[in-house]
């Protein structure tokens, strides 16, 4: 790329091409501030913008991580109280985010509409910059006093606050606390010593000042960088950031980089709590050992960190892996396993979860014998190619289905930019690849790596970290007792700026902007119809494969679908478990620790589950398949198709204390996994009468299912129910197995011919099998589970229709509109939550309102009410609208990964969703009208009858009762 198109505002430095990903990387620097941009030149249509700056808190009141939230609550030319929340609504963007890390703060959007990106750029630009950092917004967003009755100085005071909020969810999850605590003490000296998130009891002493001036430092273009990707001209990108931002700035010294931390010089051991709010304590201790190693920007020493991780727990034949998975010290490897290398300095992490105080000696004895062998015997040189094998698999694969492609290469980049080290040397890793490759041809390397890295690396830390089932009820008692120590030295006049603060806040959040000052996209804007993979051929022989012509850079996907057959209920009960466990086993002659070895030298791997949904025109009839996926380079088709066909045809369920391990680790990891996805599961528990699908959904990946596994588990440590849960999955396998098979094949045309050989070899074509179908469901839920949470997650369900009904469009669009005119400011403004919204669910045939990280209850409930009467009894903005449909419309049409568009066609055709179908769905969301929000509302959205399903913790089963619902605990 020649110098001669960039804006003169900014110096060319210099250009380098990247094969393995197909575009060419630009770095540019800004004459006036010394803002640095790097340009991800592509003919990807999907264009990428993320400004990032170094923020460096020095205590845990969570100042970098609230700011970020009040930066986008309104700014110098667009004085709207939340531009950010608009503006996803005036936006067909295909992502709209911001993140806190432990020392970067970053704005990222993505579109594949020009004008849309523009608007957005416009919007981030002034956000960034110039944002007016309003101190009613600081009270909203970050934390506030206020009296339980706002204008009545007699009732108690309480905390309220969304990051307050957020933080209270986020660190009620073990995981969470766990990482706190060790960087905490690997870190005793650096901004890492800190939760850049906030911790909830520190939150409440920053002062607006010190928001204030943590702003004024960080938030300049000498501490920032520019990171785009896609198709636009860089002249165009930098004209806008020149006139729009940084055409008012000189440059600054930010003195902003982290510091190396001290060196201990001799190990640490610490004991901390965690809440736990169930009288079980047995086995629930987490205990890690964690290094300080070297600088993430020096790309050699994170490749060398990056190769040892991988030769040490890469998979389960990687040999520490091996041991934290099967030793009875603990139940499960540990969450925070491996290595951290986003931070200027990485960090390596090994432990187990499901352990007792007591064996925490033994804990790190086991991990230190275990490295100590290993730098003795060395490793063979095959577990090094492996690893390397995976480092290329990874670098070369086109993403994109759960973040934009581009977005992902920029957030692997930004570390290296954020501290000062070379994001295109870590972006284009083929030359430090090949000198990783050289040195790890000397059978010494990872011993010594072994040695250097860990075994003589005194600065380490045991962290050891307890349940405690009276920490929760201590935090609250604390916390209130705060909060009336507050109050009681309070003057008249204190509590009545209260009252007014309160009353000014409401008047804020009440207000109706001007928003068209703020840019939005329009109808015309919105393609007309959108193009999906389609695929190149279809053959009958010997077994049905459909082929996709797909940009794959080199890997081909393999998937086949089977016919589910009808499953008994205690079949259906063990189909997660299965789809878990199957291609974890050996299989054939190879046990598992052959069959983990085999798979991670000459594939990415493999996954099971099962598709089960409903038809289009009735949400009681099903169409059910079991689905394994694989990939691998192209070079690698042969082992490809023979693995995953081992999985496939000769799984082996007779490695029972395999079969124990991975149940244990899918166990620690669906628990984990409620307090992050907490409304999900409020959702499927309050839909989960409308059908017998969502009743499936709910018992196999809702906090049902979360109790059965827990009760599965516990039960397993007798020989004869491990054998006979072994027997269970054996017989079900043989079911599978036998079902009509249809293949998908995803690749790049040209190596079809290649493919297609190897694959109809090993094909079988597989038998009709009696379909599987449920009983039909259709019953009324109003239950609460009670879990180890410190927030709530709200839902109500109202039944509805099934996806090809003429009215499923209208309740489409319906959730995005409540959410936008109600449930946003309702929930998370005034009510404080993190989230909520609304939605129409085409798999169980519901409408669903819900509420995330909430603190309140019964009022959260209400508003949903609410909701519907604010829909009802005003007339609207045909503006509004149309926000509403541009939402569900960048939904539909948001690109995924080349490989991703196509396993969802190809799903999607299983399960008779036509082309066709999809393009009438998308052209009834257009044509929605007010009218049609209202009748939809008043057909189906009766508050009477809704169902209602909540996620909580101890502290509200009185409130929950009151409420009149059934009570169950996870």
């Amino acid at each position: 790329m020649s110098e001669s198109i960039h804006h003169p505002a900014f110096t060319f430095v210099r250009s380098q091409p990247i094969a393995a990903l197909n575009l060419t990387v630009d770095e540019y620097r800004h004459n006036a501030t010394g803002a640095r941009h790097y340009h991800m030149a592509t003919d990807d249509p999907q264009n990428v913008f993320l400004v990032g700056l170094r923020t460096v808190p020095e205590d845990s009141t969570g100042v970098a991580h609230i700011l970020e939230h009040t930066v986008l609550c309104g700014s110098e030319r667009f004085p709207v109280r939340d531009p950010f929340f608009m503006m996803i609504r005036r936006s067909l963007n295909t992502f709209m985010n911001a993140f806190t890390a432990s020392d970067w703060t970053a704005y990222p959007f993505a579109s594949v509409n020009v004008k849309d990106f523009y608007n957005l750029l416009d919007v981030y630009l002034d956000a960034v910059f110039f944002s007016r950092i309003d101190e009613r917004d600081f009270r909203q967003e970050g934390h506030r006093v206020e009296f339980t009755t706002p204008e009545d100085p007699s009732t108690p005071l309480t905390f309220k606050g969304v990051v307050f909020n957020e933080m209270k969810g986020a660190m009620s999850n073990p995981s969470s606390v766990l990482w706190q605590t060790l960087t905490s003490a690997l870190f005793p000296t650096t901004t890492y010593h800190y939760n850049s998130g906030g911790e909830p009891v520190d939150i409440p002493n920053l002062t607006y000042a010190q928001l204030k001036a943590f702003y004024q430092r960080f938030y300049h273009p000498s501490n920032a960088v520019f990171m785009t990707y896609g198709n636009l001209p860089v002249s165009d990108l930098q004209t806008q950031f020149e006139e729009k931002a940084l055409k008012r700035f000189s440059r600054i010294d930010p003195n902003s980089a982290v510091p190396i931390e001290q060196a201990l010089t001799s190990p640490r051991l610490i004991e901390e709590n965690y809440a736990l709010d169930e009288p079980d304590t047995a086995e629930k201790t987490h205990v890690v050992v964690g290094w300080l190693l070297g600088e993430s920007t020096d790309l050699d020493a994170a490749l060398e960190a990056q190769l040892l991780e991988g030769v040490l727990l890469e998979n389960s034949a990687s040999p520490l892996l091996r041991v934290l998975e099967t030793t009875d010290l603990g139940g499960s490897p540990s969450p925070i396993l491996g290595l951290e290398d986003s931070q200027r300095q990485m960090v390596f992490v090994a432990g187990v979860e499901g352990s007792e105080p007591d064996r925490a000696e033994a804990v790190e004895k086991l991990v230190l014998d275990t490295l100590a062998e290993i730098a003795e015997k060395g490793v063979p040189a095959d577990m090094i190619e492996s690893v390397l094998h995976q480092i290329e698999l990874s670098q070369r694969e086109v993403t994109g289905d759960g973040m934009p492609y581009g977005l992902q290469l920029i957030l692997h980049g930004l570390p290296a930019a954020i501290h000062d080290g070379d994001p295109i040397a870590v972006l284009d890793l083929e030359p430090a690849l090949a000198r990783l490759r050289k040195k790890a041809a000397d059978n010494q390397f990872i011993p010594n790596l072994i040695r250097t890295l860990l075994l003589d690396n005194a600065h380490r830390v045991r962290v050891v970290l307890k349940p405690d089932t009276e920490l929760s009820a201590a935090k609250q008692a604390a916390e209130l007792a705060r909060l009336a120590a507050m109050q009681s030295a309070m003057t008249d006049a204190e509590k009545q700026a209260v009252v007014e603060q309160a009353k000014a806040l409401a008047e804020r959040q009440a207000e109706v902007d001007d928003i068209s000052i703020l840019p939005t996209v329009t109808r015309e804007d919105i393609p007309e119809h959108i193009d999906l993979p389609t695929p190149e051929k279809t053959l009958h022989h010997p077994a049905t494969s459909t082929w996709f012509n797909r940009s794959t850079n080199g890997l081909v996907y393999l998937q086949a679908a089977l016919d589910l057959p009808q499953l008994t209920h205690d079949e259906l009960d063990l189909l997660p478990i299965y789809s878990g466990v199957l291609t974890e086993l050996g299989a054939g002659d190879r046990d598992y620790l052959q069959m983990a070895e085999a798979v991670a030298a000459r594939t990415g791997g493999f996954s099971a589950r099962s598709s089960i949904r409903p038809d289009l025109n009735n949400a009681h009839n099903l169409s059910s398949f079991f689905l394994l996926g694989g990939k691998a380079l192209v070079r690698h088709t042969d082992e490809l198709v023979e693995l995953f066909h081992q999985h496939l045809n000769a799984a082996r369920f007779d490695e029972t204390s395999r079969i124990r391990d991975l149940i244990s680790q899918i166990r620690f990891r669906s628990e984990q996994g409620i307090a992050g996805a907490g409304h999900v599961h409020a959702m499927n528990l309050a839909s989960s009468g409308m059908s017998a699908r969502a009743k499936l959904t709910h018992e196999s990946g809702g906090v049902a299912g979360v109790r059965r596994i827990k009760a599965m588990d516990d039960a397993l440590d007798e020989t004869k129910a491990i054998n006979d849960v072994a027997e269970r999955l054996a017989r079900l396998h043989d079911k599978l197995k036998g079902g009509l098979r249809q293949y998908n094949v995803i690749a790049e045309q040209r190596h079809f011919d290649a493919i297609q050989p190897v694959l109809e070899r090993a094909m079988q074509h597989g038998n009709a099998v009696e379909h599987f179908h449920l009983s039909k469901v259709h019953q009324p839920v109003r239950e609460a589970w009670i879990g180890n949470l410190a927030v709530n997650y709200c839902a109500k369900a109202h039944a509805a229709v099934p996806p090809m009904h003429e009215d499923a469009a209208a309740l489409a669009v319906l959730g995005g509109f409540l959410r936008n005119g109600y449930l946003h400011r309702a929930i998370r403004e005034q009510g404080g939550a993190y989230g909520g919204g609304a939605g129409y669910d085409s798999e169980s045939a519901s409408f669903r309102f819900f509420s995330y990280r909430d603190p309140r209850l019964t009022d959260t409930l209400n508003d949903f009410d609410r909701a519907i009467d604010w829909l009802l009894d005003n007339t609207h903005d045909g503006r509004t609208v149309d926000e509403a449909i541009f939402g569900v419309i960048s939904s539909i049409d948001k690109p995924g990964s080349p490989a991703g568009e196509a396993k969802k066609a190809f799903l999607d055709g299983l399960h008779g969703r036509t082309l066709e179908q999809q393009r009438l769905m998308r052209a009834r969301i257009l044509d929605v009208t007010e009218a049609d929000l209202k009748r939809v509302a008043e057909t189906y959205l009766n508050p009477q009858t809704a169902s209602v399903g909540v996620l909580s913790g101890p502290t509200k089963e009185d409130e929950l009762k009151g409420l009149g619902l059934h009570i169950e605990r996870i």
